[in-house]
């Protein structure tokens, strides 16, 4: 307004425009943090998963302050982004890092069976959420069937298979480590398994030509045979018998021959880690 010293007037009008060209910033934004998975899941929800809250500053507005976190969090870092916006549509952002961590590890099973118990479906040992994979064997030689083990013809020890859900967000291991026993397999290999020769005939008819231990050869022992004549002389020892005495003798116990002559003669078996008493009895030698 202009005013003259008569008091006449002008008017004008002058705009005067006030522009926040400024971003908003983050004077500190939220920390990072780490979250533990709960046992058996692969995710976890944003409501158990505590952001905290950045600090911002403006020069001359309220801001408004946002995220863009999921609902949520697959295992491993998940960066969330958060944006303050001034009055003015003015914007900055930052970074968090959200980190889901699995301290429970893969689902790991040990257990024992015996060779003759049947075939095992490893998939007994899996959660009902799991599937989606396949079983793998990662030590032993073993052949699956998909999810069946058959343990009758496998060398004893242990086996080791693995399984891999693909089915969630995040992959779950089941590791199943089995050993394979004979506990329950009945060796024939009492006193009464055992079958002594009761005659000797070593003429070359194929028929009671050596003298024989058998019927417990599958039980891992060590026979130990001393034979004796009539008068108390040894005339063979053998402490890794296999079967294999067929009426030779040493000189010195019987002259200058070769084999035995017929006639009665006694040994003595020790079964070596059978637990069991030695065997003595008479025998008869002849060429009939």
């Amino acid at each position: 307004t202009v005013t003259d010293g008569s008091g006449n007037t002008a008017i004008c009008t002058q705009l005067v425009t006030v522009i926040d060209d400024i971003n908003p910033s983050f004077v500190t934004c939220a920390a990072p943090v780490s979250v533990n998975l709960d046992a058996g899941h692969c995710t976890t929800d944003l409501a158990n998963v505590n952001l905290g809250t950045p600090t911002t500053n403006d020069n001359c507005s309220v801001a408004t302050v946002t995220n863009d976190a999921p609902d949520t969090f697959p295992l491993g870092d998940t960066t969330v982004i958060w944006t303050v916006t001034d009055g003015f549509g003015n914007t900055e952002t930052c970074e968090q890092i959200v980190t889901v961590i699995d301290n429970n590890g893969p689902a790991v099973f040990n257990d024992r069976a015996c060779s003759d118990d049947g075939t095992i479906d490893l998939d007994d040992y899996l959660e009902n959420n799991q599937t989606g994979g396949s079983w793998i064997v990662v030590e032993g030689s073993a052949r699956l069937n998909g999810s069946i083990f058959d343990p009758e013809n496998v060398v004893l020890g242990n086996y080791k298979f693995s399984y891999t859900a693909t089915n969630n967000v995040c992959s779950k291991i089941t590791e199943v480590t089995i050993e394979i026993h004979d506990e329950c397999i009945v060796l024939p290999c009492g006193r009464e398994d055992v079958i002594i020769s009761k005659v000797l005939t070593p003429n070359g008819d194929a028929y009671n030509e050596f003298f024989t231990i058998t019927g417990v050869e599958t039980c891992g022992f060590v026979v130990e045979l001393q034979i004796f004549n009539r008068w108390g002389a040894k005339i063979y020892d053998n402490f890794n018998y296999q079967n294999n005495w067929n009426g030779y003798a040493h000189k010195a116990s019987v002259g200058e021959a070769e084999t035995v002559p017929n006639g009665t003669y006694f040994y003595i078996i020790n079964l070596k880690n059978s637990g069991l008493e030695p065997f003595a009895k008479a025998f008869y030698v002849g060429t009939k």
